[in-house]
């Protein structure tokens, strides 16, 4: 009886085994670049969404606290929403705090989510007596009429126009002015001591 022998793969002799790239050739060297890359557009790709998506969060929340029969916020209305905003958790951590006060449970239980909201409210709160918190413009009109049809939808996000503000609004101008005429009256008061103080010194010297 014949046996069959297998022909060998059209374009390549028989015992010819794939090429291996070596470790430290120029080609291997190609393909991790070209990995790293690829990898870093995903991940960069994935900090996006995520972060586009704690926008739409924190957007939908106000939109959701809005009061309907406002046209437009003033500066003071929009800290005290801010101020609401910033206790969003306070339920919460409540609930957290309560079921670990059992005296039957050992050990602290979600102490990671209760790690994450501390640490969120801690950021927000500085950037809010700081510099200012970034929140929906619903100081304007048109910029508050536009937010309010807002469909949650991310990809509509640079349709609303954002702003930022602090805890320092919430003051009138006038109370502002004030505050600051009389630490520059008093800044003034002092220099003239120090310039008055260095002539007395130059004219002893010169005498």
């Amino acid at each position: 009886m014949e046996t069959k022998t297998e022909s060998a793969p059209k374009g390549k002799s028989v015992g010819q085994e794939k090429k291996v790239i070596h470790p430290y050739s120029r080609k291997a060297a190609q393909i991790t670049r070209k990995a790293h890359k690829q990898e870093k557009k995903e991940k960069l790709k994935n900090e996006k969404a995520l972060r586009l998506s704690l926008i739409g969060e924190k957007l939908q929340w106000f939109q959701n606290h809005l009061d309907p029969k406002k046209v437009g916020y003033s500066k003071r209305d929009a800290c005290e929403l801010i101020e609401r905003y910033l206790n969003r958790f306070s339920s919460e951590l409540e609930q957290i705090e309560l079921r670990n006060s059992f005296k039957d449970r050992q050990g602290r239980r979600h102490c990671s989510r209760e790690a994450a909201i501390r640490q969120t409210l801690e950021r927000e709160q500085q950037q809010y007596q700081a510099y200012g918190l970034e929140i929906p413009d619903i100081l304007n009109a048109d910029n508050l009429k536009t937010f309010r049809e807002w469909d949650f939808d991310l990809k509509k996000l640079p349709n609303i126009k954002m702003r930022k503000v602090c805890a320092s609004d919430a003051v009138p101008k006038k109370c502002k002015k004030k505050a600051v005429t009389a630490v520059d009256r008093d800044l003034g008061e002092l220099e003239l001591k120090d310039e008055s103080s260095d002539t007395d010194e130059e004219m002893t010297a010169v005498a």
